[in-house]
């Protein structure tokens, strides 16, 4: 079985294309110009497998460019599709659209030309649409509204390529995580929020959120890919917790001081109005946003039974995984 995996230096990416060569499978990866190497080499040999490294079959890939899209899906039996970008940020909504939404176009067009068996979409809870203070399941439908981030709009279109690509023949299956919790770059997406925590961090927000173990995203869509299940969306949240509790279990094995401060939603309002400020005349991205201080305030929960009775499948528990990331995290920062 030849697999391939968009986005194999990202946090899902990397342990995708690792659970794939621990079962002795051929791997593809992709990559881009702009991809570093040093987290997914510090990531085999933390998990202690380090010689799989040389069995990765590496492939420089423009996601955006149709024709080496096209090229590198050919004898290809399943593709796992993780290459996205997450960000909050208004000056990175045209890039994100690009590879999120038009990346997924192509890949789901090379898949359908080149008859792959099967494509794993990784999407996002974010895809299922949010109204505030909501339980969600795999049959929510995606309403319009101030509740959803760019990142959020960019991920259903995405998903909205894939139900095209099943209407026109494609063999899929759609998994939505929640917020993901693993060993990473602490520079980047989810696992930025443990750095800021080791940097210092007073204040919780006040929400509840679905959190997950990346070990459980890419187990899943693994197995849903290798079976007989077609042409359905999977939530992958392993527990609904409030950010106070992530936070306090986050500080307490990075050994730093808990954020003991709740920051209201006024409080919140004001911060990412000065952190606007702050990053137009620093020219960086904003750490905070009006999108990521509205979630972040919300109580959104998200029901996991679908997935534990279709595959009887038993989450890791978010303390463990965050013990985990903090090892990592303290080996290799």
């Amino acid at each position: 079985m030849i697999n391939l995996v968009t986005g194999a230096t990202g946090l899902v990416g990397m342990h995708i294309v690792l659970d794939l060569l621990s079962k002795n499978e051929t791997v593809k990866a992709t990559y881009t110009r702009n991809s570093s190497f040093e987290t997914i080499n510090s990531l085999f040999d933390f998990y202690n497998k380090k010689a799989l490294l040389k069995k990765i079959h590496w492939l420089e890939m423009d996601i955006e460019d149709i024709s080496q899209v096209y090229e590198h899906l050919q004898k290809v039996d399943h593709v796992y599709h993780c290459a996205a970008i997450v960000s909050f940020s208004k000056k990175e909504r045209t890039k994100m659209h690009n590879i999120n939404v038009k990346g997924t176009l192509n890949i789901v067009n090379a898949c359908l030309e080149n008859k792959i068996k099967k494509l794993g979409f990784v999407s996002s809870v974010a895809a299922i649409g949010r109204k505030g203070d909501e339980i969600y399941s795999e049959n929510n439908s995606w309403i319009e509204n101030g509740h959803n981030s760019f990142y959020a709009v960019s991920k259903y279109k995405a998903e909205n390529e894939v139900w095209r690509g099943i209407q026109e023949g494609l063999n899929a299956v759609i998994t939505n995580p929640g917020i993901i919790i693993g060993p990473s770059n602490w520079n980047r997406s989810s696992t930025s929020l443990f750095k800021k925590i080791y940097s210092g961090l007073s204040y919780y927000p006040s929400g509840t959120n679905g959190f997950v173990d990346v070990r459980d995203v890419s187990k899943s869509i693994i197995e849903l890919t290798k079976s007989k299940i077609d042409n359905q969306r999977f939530i992958i949240v392993a527990e609904n917790i409030s950010y106070k509790r992530v936070f306090q279990i986050i500080a307490k094995n990075l050994k730093v001081k808990i954020p003991n401060k709740l920051a209201s939603k006024k409080l919140l309002k004001l911060a990412y109005r000065l952190e606007a400020i702050r990053c137009f005349f620093t020219r960086k991205n904003p750490q905070l946003t009006s999108e990521t201080a509205q979630t972040s305030s919300q109580k959104n929960e998200y029901l996991n039974t679908k997935l534990k009775e279709t595959l009887n499948y038993k989450f890791i528990n978010i303390e463990d995984s965050i013990i985990n990331t903090c090892k990592y995290l303290l080996k290799f920062k």
